[in-house]
């Protein structure tokens, strides 16, 4: 049975660091991804990584803050979130896939539950 677990979410101010953990198990995925809805909004795409780590992508608003990285051998993907904003805050989901690797949720079949950040200004 494939099962994602987030960890690491939390309530930190405005310009703190949190780093999120989503640990795979069942299988080893080779893309996986993190996405974020906030109240009212849509999900959207945050940042994902490849197989080997080699590719990573990353939405706008958090290029340069955040960074993805991933264990193959203890089947987890990481996301290092520094310079936090109050607009980070929202529901961090962890989803993972092997056929495509991209910004669509929709190629991901497998999501974790989701960690909340909230961060205060």
């Amino acid at each position: 049975q494939v099962q994602l677990v987030e960890s690491g979410g939390g309530l930190v101010q405005a310009g703190d660091s949190l780093r999120l953990s989503c640990a795979a198990s069942g299988r080893t995925f080779s893309n996986m991804g993190w996405f974020r809805q906030a109240p009212g909004k849509e999900r959207e795409f945050v940042s994902a990584i490849n197989c080997s780590g080699g590719v990573t992508l990353y939405t706008d608003s958090v290029k340069g803050r955040f960074t993805i990285s991933r264990d193959n051998a203890k089947k987890t993907v990481y996301l290092q979130m520094n310079s936090l904003k109050p607009e980070d805050t929202a529901v961090y989901y962890c989803a993972a896939g092997s056929a495509y690797f991209g910004q669509l949720s929709s190629i991901y079949p497998y999501w974790g539950q989701g960690t909340q950040v909230t961060v205060s200004s």
